[in-house]
């Protein structure tokens, strides 16, 4: 039987989502609740696969996860047993059996991603961790502006990291939208797919351009050289949630409505 899950988790706990010796990922956390639900000694004998792997730091608000499993649970097991076993920053908020053709990863149409920014001359405190921070003000018009060069079909080679083990760099990018209330900058970016690393690097870039660095057109001129040298550096991974996965409604699975609320750290994002 093959199980998809919904999956919310802050990330400033882990060291990413992708499992570790250590045991530190949010994938070791959530295989070995699945096992003790399921009744199974190993952990090795759950193994999940996830929509899209975020790293140390990063948060998500509706990762999609799939799973196989030979025994039959009822939902709540699968929900709120698991959740009880989990620490508390993790947490499955849905489940539903899916055909034995569906995978998390590649039955994914688009991936979107939010990244919050807090534009202030003061470090924060009760957002650290959840936010990035900035102290410089950033002109939004400008990034806007370089902003429009990075949608449609594009080879993000100069935003993607040098670990980054994609077979190819072209991505189709279909919204980048900044918008900004109060001190917080938001960036919502939509892709079919994303590189390791290319929203923080994305986002990185477009600050130099904010805060009077760059022009506008340089990150134009960043794609055409194809070089992450000459990019700016990988910005702040407290910034980064996964906000949302598509898949075929054909599915039914249970997504959560992505929600365009400004300021995620004081609403519930979704």
């Amino acid at each position: 039987m093959r199980i998809a899950l919904g999956v919310e988790y802050d990330g400033s706990g882990f060291c990413g989502w992708q499992t570790q010796p250590s045991g530190c990922a949010v994938q070791d956390h959530l295989e070995a609740a699945l096992a003790r639900i399921a009744g199974v000694p190993d952990i090795t004998t759950i193994g999940t696969i996830c929509a899209g792997r975020t790293d140390t730091g990063v948060h998500a608000l509706a990762q999609v996860v799939h799973f196989d499993c030979m025994v039959e649970r009822p939902e709540s097991a699968w929900v709120r047993g698991v959740n009880a076993l989990l620490p508390s920053t993790v947490a499955v908020t849905w489940m539903k059996p899916v055909a034995e053709t569906f995978h998390a990863r590649f039955s994914a149409l688009a991936r979107h991603y939010r990244y919050v920014l807090l534009n202030h001359a003061v470090r924060p405190a009760a957002d650290a961790g959840r936010v990035g921070w900035f102290h410089v003000p950033l002109d939004i018009g400008r990034m806007r502006a370089a902003a429009a060069s990075l949608l449609g079909e594009q080879d993000f080679t100069a935003f993607r990291s040098s670990q980054c083990q994609a077979k190819s760099p072209v991505r189709t990018l279909t919204q980048l939208d900044i918008r900004a209330q109060g001190p917080y900058v938001m960036f919502d970016l939509s892709a079919n797919g994303f590189l390791h690393h290319m929203v923080r690097n994305i986002v990185g870039s477009l600050v130099y351009v904010g805060c009077g660095r760059k022009d506008a057109a340089w990150l134009s001129a960043l794609l055409a050289q194809r070089d992450r040298t000459l990019a700016a550096p990988t910005f702040d991974a407290a910034g980064l949630y996964l906000t949302g996965v598509d898949y075929d409604v054909a599915w039914q699975l249970p997504l959560r409505e992505r929600v365009q609320s400004p300021r995620l750290v004081l609403e519930n994002v979704l």
